[in-house]
């Protein structure tokens, strides 16, 4: 089974109905992704509709805010990926890691636990014309590593005990986040503050609609 049936079917089992569209991204418009038809659903979605779609999360078929402002702060600043060897932690729909590979990184390496995430981030990357690594296991990385890429895991507090692994495994991270407030984690420091928002939009609090970026190295 090839990996766009795959996800097609996987997201009718959790929510019936439901399709993958192609999209542009409003905040990166060179970039293309598979995600969740905008007009789904059409009705309210039953309670056990819900129930199922918590128990199966499928982050991939949306690309979360803090993602589409970190692949635009790539796009905009290419010198942060150009020539480097790159990782991008959590990719979900692989965006973020799109962007660096269309910004000049030698390479990028594409990370998700989610077997999903990693076959949406194929589809992705082949709409975009680009060339990733896909691993599921961080510390399978081999080799030194320039840069860390990482938008929207910090979600889960638990997540926080990354931060330090990230730079000591690489000279430089970034990482956009629009969850956590009174982010206070030296060494990194705030260098970008952009509004946004989820695609499809998901009409979350305004609190959750300001993403910032932080750096290290």
């Amino acid at each position: 089974m090839d990996d766009i049936t795959q996800l097609r079917e996987r997201l009718q089992q959790i929510l019936p109905g439901a399709r993958l569209q192609q999209v542009g991204l409003p905040a990166a418009p060179a970039i293309q992704l598979m995600l969740l038809d905008s007009n789904y659903p059409q009705g309210d979605l039953s309670p056990q509709a819900v129930q199922r779609a918590m128990d199966n999360p499928l982050y991939w078929v949306f690309c979360w805010a803090s993602g589409q402002v970190l692949a635009r702060y790539l796009l905009e600043r290419p010198e942060h990926v150009t020539g480097k060897r790159v990782l991008d932690f959590g990719c979900g729909s692989g965006v973020v890691a799109i962007a660096a590979a269309l910004a000049g990184a030698k390479e990028v390496i594409a990370c998700d636990i989610d077997p999903l995430a990693l076959a949406a981030t194929r589809v992705n990357a082949r709409l975009n014309g680009v060339s990733l690594s896909l691993i599921d296991d961080f510390f399978a990385a081999q080799g030194p590593l320039d840069l860390i890429i990482v938008a929207d895991v910090l979600y889960d507090r638990a997540n926080l005990g990354w931060l330090q692994r990230f730079v000591e495994r690489a000279g430089q991270v970034l990482v956009a986040d629009s969850r956590v407030k009174g982010f206070d984690h030296p060494p990194y420091r705030q260098v970008a503050l952009e509004a946004s928002c989820t695609l499809p939009d998901l009409d979350e609090s305004a609190e959750f609609r300001e993403v910032r970026i932080y750096r290290a190295g």
